[in-house]
């Protein structure tokens, strides 16, 4: 198997603040004075999942001038990644709609300061190439391997997809396998259905899967940039992560300007052949954006499926855990240099 991504069990932003008129509730901080106003002793611990993150924006060079420092904390999933959060020993944490949800359930305290949008096209449920399995409907009565947990984003495109075909979820049997399990598990013939997702699902494909759904419209399509509670009322903190945040938004739009070199690079750091690279850049690349109302009502829609399904124990307000004020657009000209190779 290809290197480094197996040890990933997860898969996993003008001057004014943006508000969102009453979407999200801001950390209470103290102004600092001029004085206090000097990050040159700033250290932001900046967490990742299987260097999603750091590829980019290191590719496009994206943290050359700051005036802070930064250290990045590499995670094999959010599980781990928000454990992390939690302790306090990282001060931000990507992750996708689900897992976020899953943190602020069990009390994680962490609040959305940013937004990144895809197609949802790297999510789909796969079959065979010579699979009969021809529609959701024929799920019922099949094995079916969801990735990688309860709560995932691949289960919730399959509990969407069956509801929406008019199949009883009792119907089919759903099984959760670790997609690093599962690839070879699902290349050997073995899996007669599989919900997955980004590189897996991109290796799969390759391979000639096809694709019976993809999350295109179903799912949201939306990984949040979230950051603890400590760091937000930090005023130093909070500014070098506002300055950071603008960083890793222009790191995402030079990656739609240069697809092929940010192929390139995606496949050299996570030791995959560029094919399937190319095949992620194909699904389209994502934007980093400041959380708009759309957003937080997509993700309390998520979150209120699961909680229907009995799959998180209570509600959370997703409109409580945003701060709007930290991430808001501004002009940014980053000192472009030969990118990473």
């Amino acid at each position: 198997m290809p290197g480094r991504i197996w040890k990933s069990t997860a898969v996993l932003l003008s001057g004014a603040a943006l508000l969102l008129g009453g979407c999200g509730e801001t950390v209470e901080t103290k102004s600092p004075s001029a004085a206090q106003s000097d990050l040159s002793g700033v250290t932001l611990v900046l967490g990742d999942q299987a260097k999603g993150l750091r590829t980019v924006v290191e590719a496009a060079n994206a943290l050359e001038g700051i005036d802070y420092k930064v250290q990045w904390a590499n995670f094999q999933g959010a599980a781990p990644l928000f454990e992390a959060l939690r302790a306090g020993a990282v001060d931000l944490g990507p992750a996708g709609d689900t897992p976020v949800l899953a943190a602020a359930t069990g009390g994680t305290p962490l609040r959305i300061v940013a937004v990144r949008r895809s197609q949802s096209r790297g999510i789909a449920i796969l079959v065979p190439p010579d699979s009969t399995i021809r529609s959701v409907a024929d799920l019922k009565g099949r094995n079916v391997v969801v990735s990688s947990a309860r709560g995932s984003i691949s289960q919730y495109l399959l509990i969407r997809a069956l509801a929406n075909a008019g199949v009883d979820e009792k119907d089919v049997n759903v099984g959760f396998v670790l997609p690093t399990d599962a690839l070879p598990a699902f290349n050997a013939g073995k899996i007669e259905a599989w919900a997955t997702f980004g590189v897996y699902q991109a290796f799969a494909e390759q391979k000639g899967a096809r694709v019976l759904i993809s999350g295109e419209g179903i799912n949201t399509g939306l990984t949040f940039i979230t950051a603890s509670d400590e760091v937000l009322t930090d005023p130093l903190k909070r500014k070098a992560l506002s300055d950071v945040l603008q960083r890793f938004a222009k790191a995402f739009e030079w990656a739609q300007r240069n697809p092929d070199e940010y192929a390139r690079v995606f496949a050299k750091v996570n030791d995959i052949p560029l094919e399937v690279s190319q095949t992620l850049r194909s699904w389209g690349d994502e934007s980093l954006l400041p959380v708009e109302p759309r957003d937080v009502q997509a993700l309390q829609q998520v979150d209120d499926l699961f909680v229907e399904k009995k799959i998180f124990p209570h509600r959370v307000d997703v409109q409580k855990l945003t701060d709007a004020q930290v991430f808001f657009r501004v002009p940014l000209t980053l000192t472009q240099s030969e990118p990473a190779r």
